[in-house]
C-alpha cells in the first residue's frame, strides 16, 4: 500500500468517527449575538470538547457551516483535479464537482441568509479537517494515473461522509427552509457518490 492510499484510508476512519461525534456532541454556539460573542463561546467549547454532553443534535448554525464547508471543499478539490488528472473521465467528474457543489453552496448561502442563521461550526470541526487533508493529498500527489486514483478515493470517502452528515442534519434541522435545502442536496450527493464509486472500480480495473 502506498503512502497516499494509507492516508486516504486513515482519513476515512478519522472523518466518519469525527462526523458521528460532531452530531452527538453539539457545540453550544448560538445564532444570535455579536461576532465577538460567537467567537468567544466557540473557543470556550473547543477547550472542553470531552465534557460536552452526549445525545445533543447539531444546531442549525452548525449544519449551515458544515454543509457550506463541504461544498467549498469539493469544489476546490475539483479545481485541483481538473489540472492534474490524466483520465478524461476523472477530469469530467472533477468539472462536475466544481460546478454542482458551487451551485449547492450558492443555494445554501441564500437559504441561510433568508433564515437569518449565522453559520458556526461545532468544536473540532470534522469537515475542515477533511478538507485540509484532502488538499494535502492532492497537492502532494504527482499528476497522472496515481493522482486519478488518489482523487477518486478521496471523493468516495468524502461523499460517503457528507451523505451521512446530510441524513443526520435533515433530522436535526429546525428551520424549514434549511431542512428543504438539505433534502434537495442529498440526491445530488448520492449521485456524485455513485459516480465516484464507478470511477473507483474503473481505475482499479486498469491497475
Amino acid at each position: 500500500m502506498n503512502r497516499n492510499s494509507w492516508i486516504a484510508g486513515s482519513s476515512s476512519l478519522l472523518l466518519v468517527a469525527a462526523l458521528v461525534g460532531a452530531c452527538r456532541d453539539r457545540a453550544e454556539v448560538g445564532t444570535r449575538g455579536s461576532d465577538t460573542a460567537v467567537g468567544s463561546e466557540s473557543a470556550a467549547v473547543s477547550t472542553d470538547t470531552a465534557a460536552a454532553p452526549a445525545g445533543n443534535e447539531l444546531s442549525d448554525a452548525n449544519i449551515a457551516a458544515l454543509v457550506d464547508e463541504a461544498n467549498e471543499a469539493d469544489s476546490s478539490a475539483g479545481a485541483i483535479a481538473v489540472k492534474k488528472a490524466s483520465s478524461a473521465d476523472v477530469k469530467r467528474f472533477a468539472r462536475m464537482m466544481m460546478g454542482e457543489h458551487h451551485a449547492l453552496r450558492v443555494d445554501g448561502q441564500q437559504v441561510v441568509k433568508k433564515a437569518n442563521i449565522t453559520p458556526a461550526p461545532p468544536a473540532n470541526d470534522p469537515v475542515a479537517a477533511m478538507a485540509q487533508q484532502e488538499t494535502q493529498v492532492l497537492q502532494s500527489t504527482a499528476a497522472g494515473p496515481a493522482f486519478d486514483k488518489a482523487y477518486i478515493d478521496q471523493e468516495v470517502t468524502a461523499h460517503r461522509a457528507v451523505k451521512d452528515l446530510l441524513n443526520q442534519a435533515e433530522g436535526a434541522a429546525k428551520n424549514a427552509d434549511l431542512k428543504a435545502a438539505i433534502q434537495k442536496a442529498t440526491p445530488v450527493v448520492e449521485r456524485h457518490l455513485k459516480e465516484a464509486e464507478r470511477l473507483q472500480q474503473q481505475l482499479a480495473g486498469k491497475a
